[in-house]
């Protein structure tokens, strides 16, 4: 039987492994940060964050797992934490279906209010800075081409 697997040459391989080191350390120093000094987790965080940018502080939870590539099934365990703690409460949304919101409440503003400025600081000090500005939007250009592969496999197969 052939062996017809497209291996790695050298340069593919080591971006590869560039890439999975930072996939695997770049969250968990962004967590031990944000536990060290606000009490959450980077995925907390980021929910808090991605409430926070709405107008009404409102999402529904499938639009919040989207937004932060979570299942419903994670997203949901986290939120029911974070509602225990006052961060977050969710309502049922009207209507036919079982759609639920989330909404960030005051305590949970200011929380975010508190961690952004030195976890702003820190992503910079990691990421931004850590490249000049032509890398910088070659770096988005490379996430969002990865990602929307990402997507396009979890919605179907390609062959």
């Amino acid at each position: 039987m052939p062996d017809d697997t497209p291996w790695l040459d050298p340069d593919e391989r080591g971006a590869w492994v560039a890439l999975v080191r930072t996939m695997l350390r770049l969250p968990a120093t962004l967590d031990t940060q944000l536990q060290r000094e606000a009490g959450v987790t980077f995925f907390e965080y980021l929910v808090i964050a991605m409430l926070s940018e709405t107008d009404d502080r409102t999402l529904q939870m499938s639009e919040l797992a989207d937004l932060t590539a979570a299942s419903l099934s994670r997203l949901s365990h986290v939120v029911s934490r974070m509602e225990s703690r006052g961060l977050v409460r969710r309502e049922r949304i009207p209507g036919t279906g079982r759609r639920t919101a989330a909404t960030l409440t005051d305590e949970g503003l200011a929380l975010i209010a508190g961690a952004a400025p030195d976890h702003v600081v820190h992503v910079r000090s990691l990421v931004v800075d850590a490249v000049d500005r032509d890398d910088l939007a070659a770096v988005r250009r490379v996430a969002e081409r990865i990602s929307e592969r990402i997507d396009d496999e979890r919605s179907g197969p390609t062959r």
